[in-house]
């Protein structure tokens, strides 16, 4: 099979052309961005046509590899999960989710309501057998490159079975998408020592050190441990992850405003300034949320990244890159496969309940 042949079999990414403040325009260039890096991609564009076409058509590449599926439903940022369950089944976020469902589509890719996206995601795919709990898990910048953490935000409390699925999800994420051959797993705590934290922490930590699945747990782990290279996968809830995920972004940013007024505030500091200048951009272009941009809902029986609400093109060129790494590493594979080996609690009942939902459908 040539590689013309392959691209013309491969299924395409569905994005959600409606989704996010810059919509549709920052999904067409994000799209055109990931195919100038990879050619291999096709894309199903759900969104309005009218809208869409003229902008496909400033990218004759995007075109070539591309069709759209009309609607003019989309899900708004106020909308309810609850109220765009029942009301937004034709929208282009759902469309999207169903194309995977149906087969149409090998993932999908999403800068919409974030709530309406994990409610729709988890009822059309339903979870992984022997994960209760879908998760969020993103990428962070560290000291040795970049740093895997979940939740994110989808489940405000967590049981310790809860976040020792976490541990084998994201072990699992570090060595697909971040190439990491024995990465290092840590829960995020108030102390390194044993005997911090609540109690569903300290059993998380018993379950994984017992657990038949041989991860390099490194144990507890604090928040400034996020950006100092020894962990590779940061586990914790998605109360205390958000707040960790949004105050490192407000940190970077405050950083690069302090940064950018103190060159500027004199005439010396101007000039020393253009002598730093590529250590400047070389630390911006690390620091650069949207290269980061990108969190896949963990544990569904489907691909589904979530963009940033705010993306513009360059970063939801960066979830379509995490979007394709999902699909092409096999990530729902190499989790059941971890999930096997861990012999996880309720693995043959839930599977068993998968089994007879599927039938049944």
């Amino acid at each position: 099979m040539t590689a013309e042949d392959s691209r013309a079999t491969a299924l395409p990414l569905a994005l959600d052309a409606m989704g996010g403040d810059h919509a549709p325009g920052a999904v067409v260039n994000g799209a055109a961005r990931a195919l100038a890096k990879n050619a291999d991609l096709r894309f199903l564009f759900f969104g309005d046509e009218a809208a869409l076409l003229p902008l496909m058509q400033r990218e004759p590449d995007v075109m070539r590899v591309s069709e759209i599926v009309h609607t003019t439903e989309k899900v708004a940022s106020t909308d309810l999960p609850s109220v765009a369950l029942r009301k937004a089944t034709k929208s282009s976020m759902r469309l999207a989710i169903d194309a995977v469902k149906e087969g149409r589509a090998s993932g999908v890719v999403s800068s919409g309501n974030t709530g309406a996206f994990m409610a729709m995601a988890k009822l059309v795919f339903r979870t992984l057998p022997g994960i209760s709990r879908p998760a969020i898990i993103g990428m962070m910048p560290n000291k040795h490159g970049d740093v895997a953490m979940l939740d994110l935000g989808a489940n405000v409390q967590c049981s310790a079975r809860d976040l020792y699925d976490f541990a084998l999800m994201g072990n699992a994420y570090a060595r697909a998408i971040l190439g990491r051959k024995n990465p290092a797993v840590g829960i995020l705590n108030i102390g390194s020592e044993e005997i911090k934290g609540h109690e569903e922490l300290r059993e998380a930590a018993a379950r994984i050190k017992a657990s038949p699945v041989k991860m390099n747990f490194i144990g507890f782990c604090e928040g400034n441990d996020i950006c100092n290279g020894q962990v590779d996968v940061i586990v914790t809830d998605g109360f205390t992850g958000n707040i960790a995920l949004k105050t490192a972004e407000g940190t970077s940013h405050f950083m690069y405003m302090q940064v950018k007024n103190a060159i500027t505030s004199s005439i010396f500091s101007k000039l020393g300034y253009v002598l730093a200048r590529p250590g400047f951009k070389q630390m911006k272009r690390t620091l650069d949320p949207r290269r980061f941009n990108g969190a896949m809902l963990i544990g569904l029986n489907g691909v589904a990244i979530k963009s940033h609400g705010g993306a513009d093109g360059k970063a939801f060129a960066s979830a379509i890159r995490v979007a394709h790494r999902a699909v092409s590493s096999k990530m729902n594979e190499r989790i059941i496969e971890e999930l096997t080996i861990a012999g996880n609690q309720d693995y043959e009942e839930s599977n068993a309940n998968h089994d007879s939902l599927a039938h049944s459908s």
